[in-house]
């Protein structure tokens, strides 16, 4: 196995999982592989008169417990073993936060900073002209991720509509609310991690009121954990970084600031009255709470020993190795591993498919105290179970996930 493919990683945390729950091996075997993927060619015309041909992905990995239901990235290091890690993890996701959904996930090969909007368009309704017949409320539902948007949702969402021939508000989530688009799916994810590491710090012992706390990753779930880190936990951001670099403050940084100079330069580096750190220093931060919010493999065996912070919240999927996973148990790291931290957007995302098809449409208040119940009441399932089978936390998440899907799965007579 190698850190750096995210499917190896999915499928070893997999046979740890299958291994403490004693999985016959036939179910084992089923388990390690998607149920259908799709590739596809998508041919986009460009503002220059040209045609470029794009690759894309569609992985949906376990439908079991409902329809399959995970984002699209456009990424230029997009590959299918990633699509279909993701699309497993989203499988375990759904059934940790006990949603009656599947596990899929899709992808493009490109770099959006590079297209124009018009480009960008193009581009997301070919991708719904290649994979329409695959996709659908009762079949798979995507939603945005690393680098799509609402706006991305909304073109996609009417390119199937057009396609075919009715208002398809139910065939994607995280759209804008104007086009059937739920309250509350903005900061969804961060404001799910936040309520896990509100739990996660009764059980650790600190106090948030004033804890410290490091950011890696300022995309669109770190920028959101960082403002909800004050109002909702009383925490004080020290630290954030992003592609280019990081920031450091031990006083605390001034969100308003930080998000102004993002805008203004595309990075955080160079926020008044901070110093300038690498992403590895940050990391390394001796803070009480570590947020994980960049792409995979940000800790692995080489760094983990060095992590300082008592709670290690991967908003991002796959953060961790399962060499690191080991390192932080032994050294009494309390991590919220990804799949049960960042499960905040798809929850939300879920919400959005009720409200679809109900046509009735709740409040930002109603949103919220359904998400923090779900999400504390995953959280110590997960800790119980933790407890109960003396394992870190992870593989505790992926004992109640998986022993869930194969107890479906047999009840469906499919194993």
């Amino acid at each position: 196995m190698t850190e750096e493919n995210p499917f190896e990683i999915a499928l070893k945390q997999l046979d740890d999982c299958a291994e403490i729950l004693k999985l016959d091996h036939d179910i084992h075997e089923t388990l390690r592989h998607p149920m259908r993927e799709l590739h596809v060619t998508i041919p986009v015309r460009m503002d220059n008169g040209k045609t470029r041909v794009f690759q894309g992905f569609r992985v949906q990995y376990n439908n079991a417990r409902g329809p399959t239901k995970g984002g699209i990235r456009f990424h230029p290091q997009e590959t299918i073993d990633t699509v279909r890690a993701l699309a497993a993890w989203m499988t375990w996701k759904c059934s940790l936060l006990d949603l009656p959904l599947g596990g899929g996930k899709g992808g493009v090969i490109c770099n959006p900073k590079e297209l124009s909007v018009g480009e960008l368009e193009r581009l997301s309704r070919g991708y719904i002209k290649e994979i329409w017949e695959f996709i659908g409320p009762n079949k798979d539902v995507p939603a945005p991720d690393v680098y799509t948007t609402a706006q991305t949702m909304a073109w996609m969402m009417d390119e199937y509509s057009k396609i075919t021939g009715s208002n398809g508000f139910s065939c994607i989530t995280g759209k804008p609310i104007c086009a059937g688009g739920s309250c509350g799916r903005d900061d969804a994810t961060a404001r799910g991690g936040m309520y896990t590491i509100r739990e996660a710090a009764k059980e650790a012992g600190i106090n948030l009121k004033n804890a410290t706390v490091a950011i890696q990753g300022y995309g669109n779930a770190g920028r959101h954990a960082a403002f909800l880190c004050k109002e909702l936990l009383g925490a004080n951001v020290v630290a954030v970084s992003d592609s280019k670099g990081g920031i450091y403050n031990k006083n605390g940084l001034t969100i308003e600031n930080v998000c102004a100079c993002k805008a203004e330069t595309g990075s955080v580096v160079n926020s008044p009255d901070t110093q300038a750190i690498s992403n590895n220093e940050l990391l390394e931060l001796d803070v009480d709470i570590l947020i994980a919010a960049a792409l995979e493999n940000a800790i692995t065996k080489d760094n983990a020993s060095k992590i300082k912070a008592k709670i290690l919240a991967e908003l991002a999927n796959g953060s961790t190795t399962p060499e690191a996973d080991a390192i932080l148990y032994e050294n009494g790291v309390h991590v919220i591993p990804d799949f049960l931290c960042n499960a905040g957007g798809v929850t939300v995302s879920y919400f959005e498919m009720v409200q679809n098809a109900s046509m009735y449409y709740w409040n930002l208040e109603e949103v919220h105290e359904r998400l923090a119940h779900k999400m504390s009441s995953a959280y110590y399932t997960v800790l119980d179970t933790a407890k109960k089978y003396n394992v870190n936390m992870r593989k505790a998440a992926y004992v109640v996930a998986v022993n869930r899907v194969v107890e479906t799965m047999k009840l469906r007579g499919w194993i």
